[in-house]
């Protein structure tokens, strides 16, 4: 196996400039650094990354833990982080939490043993921030991502509440009272934010809360379905529902379809998140877009700068504006 002294002596030059042509530690000149890269292809040098990590403390690795990797808006902010990452020259290792904090434990736990340089998380609820907080005290900085609060640390994320309450009183607008919630677990943030958002405008609209037009329970699909069948066989049933993630949105289209109604012929509707391609579904659905790729490119930022500088005492805190798109689904011409 080839090593740094045979690249060395192939190119002509020492071992401390074929350190920094790899390593980028001082600027090489361009005739040098050429012949240099030549020598490594020839000689098919590759660097131990192990050794490297060692000397310099550093794996050049991310870790990323979220709920749920297909959801639309996860895998988008998986993509921003991504981006990011690799560009700075960190190879990302990402986690799936499935929304279990004991499952969200065992990530933080694997990904901390392979010493990766700095992480980022989307809790879930009833998270372990005792062990966040001990991560970042142990020297591995950590950067919350879409579900803020609960540790001192840099995090991102969107309003939550203003968008959700613009969209409620868009459909009292339409002519709408009896507006249902397809929620979730309200420890996780995001959904606490977008409920609060629903109930503040209510009664800015000086309508009465209906408790049992809030679903909240897990968020899955499965049981949003379940919920919103109960809702939609009731002698009064809603003329609007409102999800706060894709996932509940899926949940309330199907007991939909199961029971032959038709947004927004029968029920208005709209979602937080939403799917790809929307503008293919018809009726075309109107949602709340978070600039999901954005946050996760701002994580990821927020990280590298807490890399490049581990004395900072002061967190930042961003909270991008989504774009809400109103469509037919909820009455709004096409």
């Amino acid at each position: 196996m080839a090593t740094i002294v045979d690249v060395a002596q192939l190119a002509g030059v020492s071992t401390s400039t074929v350190s920094h042509v790899l390593n980028g530690t001082r600027p090489v000149r361009k005739d040098t650094r050429a012949r240099v890269e030549e020598a490594i292809l020839a000689t098919g040098y590759r660097r131990d990354s192990v050794a490297r990590a060692m000397r310099r403390s550093r794996t050049d690795s991310i870790g990323l833990v979220v709920s749920d990797v297909t959801q639309p808006a996860f895998a988008e902010m998986v993509r921003g982080v991504e981006h990011e990452a690799a560009a700075a020259g960190h190879t990302l290792l990402l986690a799936n939490s499935g929304e279990d904090p004991t499952r969200e434990l065992r990530a933080l736990h694997a990904l901390t043993e392979r010493r990766v340089d700095g992480l980022i998380i989307a809790p879930v609820g009833r998270s372990h921030r005792k062990e966040m907080a001990d991560v970042q005290q142990r020297g591995t900085p950590l950067v919350l991502m879409d579900r803020l609060g609960g540790v001192r640390a840099d995090q991102v994320g969107v309003e939550n509440a203003a968008p959700m309450h613009d969209v409620v009183l868009h459909l009292v607008e339409h002519g709408h009272r009896r507006i249902a919630l397809a929620g979730g677990d309200a420890a996780v943030s995001t959904v606490a934010e977008r409920r609060q958002g629903y109930l503040d405008a209510l009664a800015e609209a000086g309508i009465d809360v209906d408790d049992s037009l809030v679903l909240m329970g897990s968020g899955l699909a499965a049981a949003v379905r379940e919920q919103t069948t109960e809702l939609f066989t009731r002698t009064e049933r809603p003329t609007a529902v409102v999800a706060v993630s894709t996932e509940a949105a899926v949940g309330v289209l199907e007991a939909a379809g199961a029971l032959g109604l038709r947004t927004p012929h029968d029920f208005a509707f709209a979602t937080f998140d939403g799917f790809p391609h929307a503008d293919l579904f018809r009726p075309r659905i109107s949602t709340v877009t978070q600039p999901a790729y954005e946050i996760g490119s701002t994580a990821m930022q927020l990280l590298l700068g807490r890399l490049e500088d581990d004395t900072a005492t002061s967190y930042r805190s961003v909270r991008l504006t989504p774009e809400i798109t109103y469509r037919e689904s909820c009455g709004c011409p096409g």
